[in-house]
């Protein structure tokens, strides 16, 4: 329940009462005294949907848009007319004036929202960096990023100009500061002994996961945006949600900045696409909602204006949205090809195993060197095949190049194929084992404690067993 306190004009005390009696609303009058040109100050009890629809009778009763207004909180309220208000105005969504300053208040002031934007980043990129989610995620609750998000789609929907142009700017101007960030942090942390000399952030998974962004990136940053938007017109779960909304974007930012830092074009420009993807996104999808959900200007000459400029917002971020859903959409079939090549690599190779059937062979693994970023450049896939083999069996000295022709004429892609062996012996109970790696150019015998191990040479091509 909300507590409204209104302040009434002179004379227009008696339209304002009877407009409360004709909605049946209980309240209480009292005689004001501290300003000259209002007469009485009356406060009434009505659910949070019902704050809009009562205020704007009041309006048309003679409330002026400059009245003094105070819509409060209540935990408990006690009234017999309480039943009836709550079926007429069923639901949990505020009114736009509470939207308009809840909206207010999410949004920092400038020095706090980019303090706390760089501290963000600085802690991400860090975890970035250590490969740590934990350390993401931490990052993710100091992010004040979804103030500008809300603010921005709220001063659009009620024509709150300034509002709206604050919270695009905070967004733009303060990503562009966290990609700046993260990119400075990975100039300043190459020239100290906490990175390795020719570290490879590309190989980083949480880097990675960024640098791959595909079109199910989109629901996160639509389902943030919806999130944000609820949360508000409930008024619960707002830091929680602030947290899914940092996640789509902090995180992407300081991947771009480490790739300025480190010299990768590739991560750079992918980490910035999804970006600027899910922040559209997310103001597109808080938008809609908040326009669904029947928000307006309280002007109602505002009224034909904002709905024209809302459609033609969405509009145009929906067809950014789509342009740059291209990339996604090519990032996800890149993916899907790698994949499905690597499965059906181990697939085809398996097979050649089993229908060779020698005896003291087999297939110990297969891995496939092959990311989406080699398809969409048009990169050979690398495969590292391992082969298990007896001792006193001779592997083949072309053995990689026939896996390559078979790979090559089965799956219909130039391939390079590497191939090692591994030496087995067993004894009778499987207690004492001797084996062999793979992967070196010249073999040599090791001793640790009771294991052997023997190096075979690698075969390599431009790869299959017979």
């Amino acid at each position: 329940m909300r507590l409204v306190q209104v302040l009434i004009p002179r004379g227009s005390r008696e339209s304002v009462l009877e407009s409360l009696d004709r909605q049946a609303i209980d309240y209480a009058v009292f005689e004001e005294v501290g300003r000259g040109d209002f007469e009485a100050m009356v406060q009434f009890p009505v659910p949070p949907s019902g704050v809009e629809t009562v205020m704007e009778e009041l309006t048309n009763a003679g409330v002026r848009g400059d009245s003094y207004t105070i819509v409060l909180p209540t935990e408990t309220v006690v009234s017999q007319r309480l039943s009836a208000l709550k079926e007429r105005f069923p639901g949990l969504r505020i009114s736009r004036e509470e939207l308009h300053a809840r909206a207010e208040d999410l949004a920092p002031a400038n020095s706090t929202f980019f303090s706390f934007l760089i501290l963000s980043t600085v802690i991400a990129a860090t975890g970035l960096l250590l490969d740590s989610a934990a350390t993401i995620i931490g990052a993710m609750v100091v992010a004040p990023l979804m103030g500008p998000a809300v603010s921005a789609s709220v001063g659009a929907i009620l024509a709150d100009r300034r509002m709206a142009t604050r919270g695009v700017v905070l967004q733009v101007t303060g990503l562009a500061a966290a990609i700046a960030t993260a990119a400075v942090l990975g100039v300043i942390l190459q020239q100290t002994i906490l990175i390795p000399p020719g570290v490879d952030i590309q190989a980083i998974p949480q880097v990675a996961e960024r640098t791959s962004p595909n079109v199910l990136s989109l629901f996160l940053a639509l389902g943030s945006g919806i999130a944000g938007a609820i949360s508000i017109m409930r008024g619960s779960g707002s830091t929680l949600v602030g947290v899914a909304i940092a996640v789509a974007l902090v995180p992407p930012a300081a991947t771009s900045g480490l790739g300025i830092a480190f010299g990768l074009p590739v991560v750079a420009v992918a980490g910035a696409v999804l970006v600027v993807v899910n922040l559209l996104a997310i103001n597109l999808s808080a938008l809609i909602l908040f326009y669904l959900s029947g928000f307006k200007p309280l002007d109602a000459d505002e009224r034909e204006g904002v709905r024209a400029s809302i459609a033609s917002r969405i509009a145009v971020i929906g067809v950014a949205i789509a342009v740059l859903s291209l990339v996604l959409a090519g990032v996800t079939y890149a993916s899907f090809q790698t994949a499905s090549f690597e499965q059906q690599t181990q697939t085809e190779l398996q097979r050649q195993f089993d229908e060779a059937d020698i005896e003291g062979v087999e297939l110990v693994s297969v891995t496939v060197d092959y990311r989406p970023v080699d398809y969409l450049l048009g990169n050979q896939p690398r495969v590292d095949v391992l082969v298990g083999i007896p001792r006193d069996l001779q592997a083949p000295p072309d053995l990689a190049q026939r896996f390559d022709d078979q790979l090559t004429e089965g799956l219909d892609r130039d391939v390079v194929v590497r191939v090692g062996f591994v030496e087995a012996q067993v004894s009778d109970d499987a207690a004492t084992r001797a084996s062999t790696g793979a992967f070196a150019s010249t073999s040599r015998p090791h001793t640790s404690g009771n294991r052997t191990l023997t190096g075979t040479a690698l075969v390599s091509s431009p790869g299959a067993w017979p």
